[in-house]
């Protein structure tokens, strides 16, 4: 009788444990974007900051009455964490441009495990949270690189992983009259829509070839404008006040998603990989925060 109750309690443990952690857990594929859906639309995105040349970027864009969309990353060119690259996130997002996820590191994620994903997409999530309020709801792999891995690790963040149609070729040494070209050859073609790839971190891409292209595209009558609005979507899973974001939630997630190999493993359920061993980054590895 007491091996039967024992059993029966066990069972019933088992399967409360597996259900609380199915929605932290299970894989959910991300919607995987290449170009924009609304009609007549140009989405200009500016990857690898936030960098010096931002404030000039936005003023640029904001003279023409065009919107940007910026997929800044945590650490790459600089700590979104100093005050200046803080003040720099704050100063697109204030202007009405759409700022989403490049990552932290600016890391390969296709070459990464499942924690080490969720592990580059947390931090920089966090960072825009604090800096801004905004949850993003799009997100951009490095290099354009990515596999069934960091879809579902991004469907699980509530992401959309966004590509491009269009590469001003700016970090593979194009000049700035190659890149020129490059964005007369695409409005010639007279799509429908265009999603560009650009820098920030690029001095001629800033004040050689963006005036250029906004004139150019203008004139050919397209509407320039941020990522969310040329897919018709949100443009955050969430806006809230700027600040530190709760901590109890976000570090109850993050042991989910960052640190789900010291589960049982029953626990390992929803399709997340029981057999993996990676070590999570330690959060100390960040570079000094708010």
């Amino acid at each position: 009788m007491f091996s039967k109750t024992f059993l029966a309690i066990a069972a019933l443990l088992s399967t409360a444990l597996v259900s609380s952690a199915t929605p932290l857990e299970k894989r959910q594929r991300a919607r995987l974007v290449r170009q924009c859906t609304v009609p007549n639309t140009v989405a200009l995105t500016f990857d690898d900051g936030p960098y010096n040349y931002l404030r000039d970027i936005v003023n640029t864009l904001d003279a023409a009455g065009a919107k940007g969309t910026f997929f800044f990353n945590g650490n790459n060119w600089g700590c979104i964490y100093d005050p200046a690259n803080r003040e720099r996130v704050k100063y697109a997002y204030d202007h009405g441009h759409l700022v989403a996820s490049h990552t932290w590191g600016h890391r390969n994620l296709a070459t990464l495990s499942w924690d080490q994903i969720h592990d580059e997409m947390w931090r920089v999530e966090q960072a825009l949270m604090r800096i801004t309020g905004a949850k993003p709801a799009f997100m951009r792999p490095p290099y354009g690189s990515y596999n069934d891995l960091v879809l579902d690790a991004a469907g699980n963040r509530g992401q959309t992983v966004v590509i491009w149609d269009f590469d001003s070729q700016d970090t593979a040494g194009a000049s700035a009259q190659t890149s020129r070209n490059l964005y007369d050859q695409a409005i010639g073609g007279r799509p429908n829509t265009i999603l560009t790839l650009n820098h920030e971190t690029i001095a001629t891409t800033a004040y050689e070839v963006l005036p250029y292209a906004i004139q150019r595209l203008q004139a050919a009558g397209y509407r320039l404008v941020t990522l969310s609005e040329c897919l018709g979507t949100s443009s955050y899973q969430s806006v809230s006040a700027p600040g530190t974001p709760d901590v109890s939630r976000s570090l109850f997630r993050a042991s989910m998603f960052r640190f789900g190999n010291s589960l049982p493993r029953f626990r390992r359920a929803g399709g997340v990989d029981s057999n993996r061993t990676d070590t999570p980054q330690s959060p100390t590895s960040y570079c000094p925060r708010l």
